[in-house]
């Protein structure tokens, strides 16, 4: 992600991108905008009202008047903390909703990338995007646009007040404005750099400990305890850095600001208390009136810099998101013909691939897999053949070749109806924090129980899940934690047959399961792979004897093809890895 900090202290590119998404709620911006503006001229009536009762009613000891006047300060202060009401519940209304659409448009957005975007991107690090940095841009409206909007409105009206009701102290009170304007500037500059680094740190943070709490088996496991401890305080104190850097530049910026304020106040006294004892013009109730209204002219512009930051945060966490949504990763969405079934015909001409540019996976590889066949794939790690997998699925794009599915090239199915027809059961089996259910059924509701209970009968895993805690109910929690690796592929099994796809492809499904498990998915898969393509990636060879045919791969390439007994009798690759797994049993 971009770490770049620019000099600017004010974006608006990004500002006004941010603002586009409030197009859609045109209304509730009007409201949030108007409501600023009338809050801006009720302020200014308290001290003109509280200025004619002390130097006419006080003066002249007129009960009624002052009761009246009293009565009138009270009806323009109900009527400020009612649009005080409407302005703060409008634009925090306005701020949820514009979030909830980014979220929408980003989680959208990263569904459709590559698998390669997610090889190479920090999980932490994109959950901060989706979730902190989208609810960092509702603070941009709720707490800084329309809150600046505010306090400038107010300036604005106080100023001119002043200077209507007396230009001189009015020049007074504005003597260190322009100290004020400079120190903020270079205040809002400064911090925008401390809350890049802020965001920076949390990102990382967040991605840190989300990867060590998920692979907390492995570090317990290797007695790393300690070197994830040290790790962890080196980034907390780099999160500590970033946030104290902040609040250095706060503690500085604030008493500057406090004292010339207190300046301000200091001369408005001085000039309006020479001036009566001069006896010029100047009342008491003036100097008050003045000494409010100086008041409402710096607190909103010290205000408007805690404001501006909490903007600048905004744009910061705008950079981001938008950094992720103008990424353009995505498979191309080239295909126009909707895949309602298949055959199941496959095939490879010259599939060249590679996950690193100049480091082919696959060299060239091609092969057939006729409707109702069942082929298996073997070969060592790293030979390429979970890569097929990805290829059929259009999870990565081929550099070179083509790949089609009865007779048409895969790239003119559109993408969701090509992966609607093609089920997969992988060797690391994901399931959801949820019931074994909706872990089967994944939230489709054409997908009843009562099909999934028929299915899991069918292929004789459903004793299994009525043995469990509220069997089809019961929650398998995160990763399916609660469940052996046996029976989370057996589950896997079944999400896959209920899909009813027209290619079943298996990636080492029966790989590091118990006895009892792999009995299971065997009897299984004889049955929903006969008369349906399916291709079987095994390092188990005892899993695949009965497949039409076997594809042994090396190295990124077909090194030899045929039966079991046909492998075996070639004396190559195959034979010496069935040799290796059962050295001294009969064929």
């Amino acid at each position: 992600m971009s770490k770049k900090v620019t000099g600017n202290a004010f974006d608006a590119k990004i500002f006004n991108r941010l603002l586009g998404f409030s197009r859609k709620y045109r209304l509730e911006f009007f409201i949030g905008t108007f409501s600023a503006i009338l809050l801006s001229l009720v302020s200014v009536a308290k001290p003109i009202l509280l200025q004619e009762i002390v130097n006419i009613y006080f003066k002249n000891k007129d009960k009624e008047g002052i009761l009246n006047f009293s009565l009138l300060m009270v009806v323009f202060l109900i009527a400020e903390v009612l649009l005080q009401f409407i302005f703060i519940y409008k634009v925090n209304w306005l701020g949820q909703h514009i979030i909830k659409d980014i979220r929408v448009q980003l989680n959208k957005h990263m569904l459709q990338f590559k698998m390669s975007y997610f090889d190479n991107s920090s999980v932490g690090k994109l959950v901060t995007r989706l979730v902190s940095d989208t609810e960092t841009i509702a603070q941009f409206f709720g707490q800084g646009l329309f809150m600046i909007i505010s306090d400038l409105l107010k300036m604005l009206v106080v100023a001119i007040v002043m200077l209507w009701m007396n230009w001189r102290m009015a020049l007074i009170a504005f003597i260190v404005l322009p100290v004020l304007i400079y120190a903020t500037k270079v205040f809002q500059m400064a911090i925008k750099s401390a809350f890049q680094e802020v965001r920076i740190q949390v990102a990382n943070l967040n991605g840190f400990v989300q990867e060590r709490v998920t692979g907390m088996k492995i570090v317990q496991l290797f007695n790393h305890e300690k070197v994830e401890y040290e790790k962890f305080v080196k980034i907390n104190d780099l999160h500590k850095k970033a946030n104290i850097r902040t609040v250095w530049y706060y503690s500085i910026f604030f008493p500057i600001a406090e004292i010339l304020a207190s300046i301000s106040v200091g001369l408005l006294v001085w000039y309006g208390g020479l001036d009566i004892v001069n006896n010029g013009t100047t009342e008491i109730g003036q100097i008050i009136a003045f000494i409010m209204m100086a008041q409402m002219l710096f607190r909103p512009l010290n205000q408007i810099a805690d404001k501006f930051n909490t903007l600048q945060l905004g744009m910061v966490a705008g950079d981001r998101v938008f950094e992720v949504l103008d990424t353009k990763d995505q498979i191309a969405q080239t295909g126009d013909l909707e895949a309602e079934s298949f055959n199941g015909d496959i095939e490879f001409k010259n599939v060249h691939f590679s996950y690193i540019k100049g480091e082919e996976v696959l060299k060239g590889i091609s092969f057939k897999v006729n409707a109702g066949e069942t082929i298996a794939i073997v070969g060592a790690t790293g030979a390429g053949k979970s890569t097929i997998i990805n290829l059929v699925n259009r999870f990565y794009e081929i550099d070179e070749g083509e790949i089609c599915i009865d007779g048409t090239n895969i790239l003119r199915y559109t993408l969701p109806s090509l992966r609607n027809q093609i089920a997969v059961v992988l060797q690391d089996v994901f399931l959801f924090s949820d019931s074994i259910y909706n872990n089967i059924a994944l939230s489709d509701e054409s997908i009843t129980l009562e099909q999934v209970i028929d299915a899991a009968k069918e292929i004789g895993i459903h004793e299994f899940i009525m043995s469990l805690p509220n069997n089809y109910h019961y929650n398998v929690k995160e990763r399916g934690g609660m469940l052996s690796t046996g029976q989370r592929q057996l589950i896997a099994f079944l999400r896959a047959y209920v899909s009813k796809p027209s290619i079943l492809i298996l990636d080492e499904a029966t790989s590091s399961i118990d006895s009892y498990s792999e009995k299971l998915i065997q009897e299984a898969t004889d049955k929903i792979t006969r008369h349906q393509t399916s291709i079987i990636i095994a390092h188990r060879l005892t899993t695949i004897k009965k497949a039409d045919r076997i594809i042994v791969m090396d190295k990124g390439r077909i090194v030899e093809q045929g039966s079991h007994l046909e492998l075996l009798e070639k004396n190559g690759n195959y034979k010496m890895l069935y040799d290796m797994q059962f050295a001294g049993e009969a064929v």
